[in-house]
């Protein structure tokens, strides 16, 4: 054969098959791409857009039956594509209690399910402090410290993550003015009532509000150096109607002072010039600060001069206003006599505007944002981030708190109830349970709570 022809030929296949090469490359990186947003072939070879469920559960290794059914290889913590629409999703292990719940999956997103928890159903309990005395108790963040108070100036501060729980006097003799202390005394009477406890994130300060007399007292108390804490009220001489932590570690708070809003830099015992005047509610996340004022909503930068008027956000005299994160978006939250509305932070596009069925007096942003809990009275509404549906329940007394950064428990005659933050999976887990003090997990394996003047500690998982 003619060299030049068998030349040709040879560059020709080598055309041929690489053209083969970046086509079926091509082809693989779309077919990629289209499953990574949810596309789907099915068995009739229509092409469908799915989602995906990712399911988490403490303890971990949860069968998870989807639908009704399930196998082997399907347990948490684990992903699976889905339809979009409904399903149902049922955990259960062996030598616990079950957890359900109908979800929907939208096309081509990821849905969460992160906070399922199962109890053991057999389970040891014992006494691990006497706590006779105590007249309050507030649990850190973290859910590894409780600080017990008395009526008397010393306090105690338990390590709850340790089979020993260590307990540490904490002497407020000098911190707050609401004592009574003969002279000379080194111990006396607490005469103040505490109102509210809050921790920073840290779980190294708690910021008590306490009724002294006719007036209120602000101390924030340093639980790792109590010579370090600050009575706010007396430090500044001021009475201020509203405090709020604004870092981690408590170095910075917020502060209403005659309506208007200031900045506490507390190591250098400095109030700030006003930030905001007639402030009727603020809310801050980082540096970014939102607050309602003479009608208008506003977000700012702590620092900052510059403020944003948020046009689009209806306010009126009663709102209340929040920031928050969810995935890697910010959100701000308004809630209005009984409507909620929902923004996101960088456009103030209305993601959703919904009415429930009351008008709330407490207000809660999930911890990783992911819900707006609404309470008024033993009526509660949930607004669900991930699912965008808002669910309404009541609980079954006054006397609730929050077992973990997504569970809820109340407490009637002496019967210890929880329930997921939208009002399902209601379990009854203890008896003869103090309605007075918190109740807590701590380390996934340990719940605790107060009864007949004892702290008692449970295993829950194994």
């Amino acid at each position: 054969m003619d060299p030049e022809k068998r030349a040709r030929r040879q560059s020709l296949r080598i055309i041929v098959s690489e053209s083969i090469m970046v086509v079926a490359v091509v082809a693989v990186v779309t077919v990629l791409a289209l499953i990574v947003s949810g596309y789907w072939i099915n068995s009739d070879f229509t092409v469908e857009r799915q989602g995906m469920l990712q399911v988490s559960s403490v303890p971990t290794g949860a069968n998870v039956e989807i639908d009704g059914e399930s196998n082997i290889f399907q347990r948490t913590n684990t992903s699976k594509v889905l339809s979009s629409g409904e399903h149902s999703v049922v955990l259960t292990k062996d030598g616990y209690d079950s957890w359900s719940k109908t979800i929907k999956v939208r096309e081509g997103l990821l849905y969460r399910l992160h906070y399922p928890r199962l109890f053991l159903l057999e389970r040891e309990k014992k006494a691990v402090y006497d706590a006779v005395s105590a007249t309050f108790a507030t649990v850190s963040p973290n859910r590894k410290r409780v600080l017990i108070a008395n009526d008397t100036t010393m306090w105690t501060l338990l390590n709850l993550d340790s089979e020993n729980l260590e307990p540490r006097t904490i002497d407020i003799s000098k911190i707050f003015s609401a004592v009574s202390l003969a002279e000379g005394a080194s111990s006396g009477l607490f005469s103040g009532t505490i109102l509210d406890a809050d921790w920073d994130g840290a779980s190294e300060h708690v910021l008590f509000k306490i009724q002294n007399g006719e007036s209120l007292e602000w101390v924030l108390i340093n639980i790792n150096t109590p010579s370090a804490s600050v009575n706010l009220t007396r430090e500044f001489a001021t009475d201020f109607s509203e405090v709020q932590i604004f870092d981690q570690s408590s170095g910075t708070l917020l502060a209403i002072r005659n309506g208007n809003l200031h900045r506490i830099d507390v190591s250098n015992r400095q109030i700030s010039a006003i930030l905001a005047e007639n402030v009727q509610s603020y809310d801050h996340l980082d540096s970014n600060l939102v607050y309602i004022a003479g009608g208008e909503a506003v977000l700012t930068k702590i620092g900052s001069n510059n403020l944003t008027k948020l046009d689009d956000i209806v306010v009126d005299a009663n709102a209340k206003i929040f920031i928050s994160q969810f995935y890697d978006d910010k959100y701000i939250t308004v809630v209005t006599g009984d409507r909620i509305s929902v923004y996101k932070k960088d456009s103030n596009s209305d993601v959703v505007s919904k009415s429930i069925s009351f008008i709330p007096d407490f207000v809660k942003i999930g911890h990783a944002g992911e819900f707006v809990f609404m309470r008024s009275g033993t009526s509660i509404a949930t607004f669900d981030m991930e699912s965008l549906d808002i669910h309404e329940w009541t609980l079954d007394s006054l006397h609730f708190g929050w077992l973990d950064d997504d569970m809820i428990y109340d407490v009637k005659d002496g019967a210890l109830v929880v329930y997921d933050f939208d009002g399902l999976n209601r379990r009854e887990l203890a008896t003869n349970v103090s309605e007075r003090f918190p109740v807590t997990i701590t380390s996934d394996k340990w719940l605790y709570y107060f009864s007949d003047g004892n702290l008692i500690r449970e295993v829950i998982a194994k």
